[in-house]
């Protein structure tokens, strides 16, 4: 799913923000923009008071959850400039819009250890100039960035304050993360802080398009309300208090939660972040191919990225992949998902249908490139 151009508009009152918007997928940073572009009309929300009534304290698991969980999610500003003509940002935007505006985003992020360390969604820190953290105790600090990876859609951004006020949270096995299990996302919706929603996880082993366009796998869908600022807040398993996925991105005609989010799998995530703060820089294995599924039954090529590991090995547009090292591929999915486990350099047996007849093809796997190529074999 490619993201679109968003729509920017500027925020009127502090409980009237307006988002930069974009496609059916992201569920993006809640953007402000400031600057000389006209502001579109908008009509600023009644608070109505609750009517008194006898007080009464009632304490839930997800109310401790969230005293507990609260404290360690942040709210991220990032001030940046735009490029130029386009809405750069993916996939709510996030800094971008045009005639070289400053720009200014908003999301979530959560802090991972004790050392300052913040995770969030790549997209949300995209061409930042300045990134400030905002706790719950309304606080802020400067963040520094410590590194991205597009292809996974992952961040880690890092605060020098006192330990105080870091409140790690735990993160857990998303490979557990089953249909049906109860989760909540925090973050910071149309730029209300620490809004907490619930849900289900509704599947999993979705696959999701990253911002370079590439495929990330093992997403996990959840009807926990997402929208525009919950980008790179925790998904947490109230089971166990963990935190088991990245929120990253909505599907919804209306641009608005719909039900149907996706998060980064955390699993994904904590190897990116032991990566990016140890120093290193996340690399991964590539095939070089366009895919779709097939209709007997395994995935079939489209393009065949001209001199890529797949062209060097004989794969050609057409052809259907059955199976990896014996494995059978039902789909692109799992393609996708049994891909991204491997590491530049590994060797992997295709088993293909090729113009009637079956044949095993030997492929050695090669490094993702920035971006994804159109530049076909014939």
């Amino acid at each position: 799913m490619a993201a679109m151009n968003p729509r920017i508009a500027h925020r009127a009152l502090p409980l009237v923000a307006a988002a930069v918007i974009g496609a059916g997928t992201g569920a993006g940073v809640y953007a402000l923009t400031s600057g000389g572009s006209s502001s579109p009309s908008t009509t600023p929300t009644a608070i109505v008071p609750a009517q008194s009534a006898a007080r009464t304290t009632t304490t839930t698991a997800l109310t401790q959850l969230y005293k507990d969980d609260a404290p360690g999610v942040v709210d991220i500003t990032v001030d940046s400039t735009s490029s130029g003509s386009g809405g750069g940002g993916f996939p709510f935007g996030g800094p971008g819009g045009g005639g070289g505006q400053q720009q200014q985003a908003e999301g979530t992020g959560f802090v991972i250890d004790t050392k300052g360390d913040i995770l969030t969604a790549e997209h949300v820190v995209d061409g930042a100039n300045k990134i400030t953290v905002r706790f719950q105790d309304g606080s802020t600090a400067t963040a520094t960035l410590v590194g991205t990876d597009k292809t996974t859609d992952t961040a880690v951004i890092k605060v020098n304050v006192d330990a105080s006020k870091l409140h790690p949270l735990t993160l857990g096995d998303s490979s557990t993360a089953a249909p049906g299990q109860t989760v909540v996302a925090i973050g910071s919706p149309f730029g209300l802080p620490e809004t907490m929603t619930a849900g289900i996880v509704s599947a999993v082993d979705r696959t999701i398009t990253a911002p370079n366009n590439f495929s990330i796998s093992g997403a996990i869908q959840t009807d926990a309300a997402i929208n525009h600022g919950n980008s790179g807040g925790p998904l947490i398993d109230v089971a166990t208090n963990s935190v088991i996925g990245i929120n990253d991105q909505i599907e919804s005609d209306s641009n608005d939660n719909a039900g149907v989010g996706f998060s980064v799998p955390i699993n994904t995530a904590k190897h990116v972040a032991d990566t990016l703060i140890a120093g290193g820089t996340v690399k991964h294995a590539y095939l070089g191919v366009t895919i779709t599924d097939a209709a007997s039954g395994g995935v079939q090529i489209g393009c065949v990225v001209s001199g890529g590991p797949a062209d060097q090995a004989g794969l050609k547009a057409g052809d259907v992949v059955t199976a990896v090292d014996g494995e059978t591929i039902a789909g692109s999915d799992a393609l996708s998902a049994n891909l991204s486990s491997r590491l530049p350099g590994d060797k992997v047996t295709l088993t293909v249908k090729s113009g009637g007849s079956t044949k095993s093809l030997d492929v050695t796997l090669g490094t993702q490139p920035t971006s994804t190529s159109t530049s076909c074999s014939r």
